[in-house]
């Protein structure tokens, strides 16, 4: 395997009609890919690809406000992370892209801190959404009495935001969007190198030289390249170094 596409939706509606034929991409490609749940019945779709279909795997949670009506179903989600296919919790955090944080901080920190006591309860890394939110997603982390780890899916923060995440030893992913624009250079080469993956969001923010088109996991290969050229990677390094962190974040704990 060449990549591990670690945020993808491939189990989502948008993908209904030739999902077959995008796997079939993807494991042209030699890649694979986490799909990950933005609610209860999303997740439990993600995990019945991942039981279906090899070189995939689910990721469950609740999506900060993709349904602010969706409240966290503890017992639900412990069963769902008991199957051997879920390799992470979330995407959960805090999003007030769209939100009014002073209508609705208090709902979406109630329900992080669920996914924050599902992820110590069964070991599972976190798989973060954060949007317009850094702050307050790291306060709540920084009042967690365990071991928690994960990922910053979509990062967008600055230097020292990301430095925050590091060193309570969160890595940081990055989307199709390093492609087509420079914005994201400096902090790309900031990160560590064992602490950066490459992530499609697919069907969304596909890369150049997609972008327009609905995004898939075969064009992770545009954003690990993409990382590579960034950070004067050689090729070999590049996807030696990404899948490995790929699969020490999350994959660890799979034969």
């Amino acid at each position: 395997m060449k990549y591990i596409d670690i945020h993808s939706h491939l189990h989502d509606e948008p993908f209904d009609h030739d999902r077959m034929e995008v796997l079939g991409r993807m494991r042209d490609e030699s890649l694979g890919t986490i799909t990950v749940g933005t609610g209860l019945v999303s997740s439990r779709k993600a995990v019945a690809l991942a039981e279906k279909e090899a070189d995939i795997w689910a990721s469950i949670g609740v999506h900060p406000n993709d349904d602010p009506c969706e409240e966290f179903d503890m017992g639900a989600f412990t069963g769902l992370a008991s199957n051997p296919n879920v390799v992470a919790i979330g995407e959960c955090g805090f999003d007030f892209f769209k939100t009014d944080k002073d209508m609705d901080y208090e709902r979406q920190r109630i329900l992080f801190e669920q996914h924050l006591v599902l992820a110590e309860k069964t070991g599972l890394p976190l798989m973060l959404h954060v949007r317009d939110a850094y702050e307050e997603t790291l306060e709540v982390l920084g009042t967690c009495k365990g071991n928690l780890k994960g990922n910053v899916h979509f990062f967008a923060g600055d230097i020292s935001i990301a430095k925050r995440f590091l060193d309570i030893g969160f890595t940081c992913s990055f989307t199709g969007v390093i492609s087509f624009t420079r914005d994201y250079d400096d902090i790309v080469r900031y990160i560590p190198d064992d602490m950066i993956h490459a992530e499609t969001d697919a069907p969304y923010v596909t890369p150049v030289p997609y972008r327009g088109k609905r995004n898939e996991p075969a064009y992770v290969k545009f954003v690990a390249e993409r990382i590579g050229e960034i950070k004067a990677w050689k090729p070999e390094y590049q996807e030696k170094t990404l899948l490995q962190n790929a699969t020490r974040v999350f994959l660890k704990n799979i034969e």
